[in-house]
């Protein structure tokens, strides 16, 4: 319900377990669904689904949060669990003349504080690579990091960077504080909503952004996630 609300055109998920993934497809069948699971056994994926009439699949791929980040399974610094990131570049059907799109979905460790930051620094240099070699495309990264916005991670993402803007921070400059009361985006399946906000989305600043929202709803005192959908609305479009 929560999907089909929204009614997204690409979605990343975090923590999907393969019956989910063939649960969303089968109901939600405008969606083509890419990801797998972060170990060899069926496990966790960083799943990426985007609707087939609107994107042209031009290459994805996946890589782990490691010091050999094409080993699968692989895991480094203090990290408690391998960790990946799934990406994928599509060609925009609406715009076709326009710069294809790279998609990337991750979710950092939980406890490894050096893990994130490499993690946040690889993700970096993968975009840059893929850059180079894809057209310059716009770029779109989501994730749950395990992190507060305005971390050393976060800001190994950002600084320095002008590929990269954190979409809700842009928006709603005004609700930024020391300990981002009110923006947590961790509930526990209870609702609440203080502590940090580590589930981000971060694009590239050439996209006019509509919307950008933390979305708290929930059906019958039930929460679809322990944490809260992250959504935006961008466009190339001027209005």
């Amino acid at each position: 319900t929560t999907i089909a609300q929204f009614d997204p055109d690409l979605l990343g998920t975090q923590e999907t377990l393969q019956f989910q993934a063939d649960y969303i497809a089968e109901h939600l069948s405008q969606f083509t669904y890419f990801g797998r699971s972060r170990m060899k056994t069926p496990n966790e994926h960083c799943g990426i689904f985007y609707k087939t009439e609107r994107f042209t699949w031009l290459a994805g791929g996946h890589f782990w949060l490691s010091e050999t980040p094409e080993v699968a399974e692989s895991k480094s610094w203090d990290s408690s669990l391998p960790r990946m990131a799934s990406w994928v570049l599509l060609s925009d059907n609406r715009q076709e003349m326009a710069q294809p799109i790279l998609f990337v979905n991750s979710h950092f460790d939980h406890r490894g504080g050096e893990a994130r930051q490499k993690s946040a620094e690889l993700i970096r240099q993968r975009i840059a690579n893929l850059s180079s070699i894809a057209n310059d495309p716009r770029v779109i990264v989501t994730g749950d990091f395990n992190t507060p916005a305005e971390s050393a991670p976060y800001q190994a993402f950002l600084e320095g960077n002008d590929q990269l803007v954190d979409i809700y921070r842009v928006l709603h400059p005004d609700r930024a504080d020391e300990d981002g009361a009110g923006e947590g985006t961790f509930n526990a399946f209870q609702g609440k909503t203080n502590g940090p906000r580590i589930d981000w989305i971060l694009a590239s600043p050439t996209f006019k952004i509509l919307s950008a929202e933390i979305e708290r709803r929930s059906f019958d005192g039930r929460y679809p996630s322990d944490h809260f959908p992250v959504t935006a609305v961008l466009t190339t479009h001027t209005r």
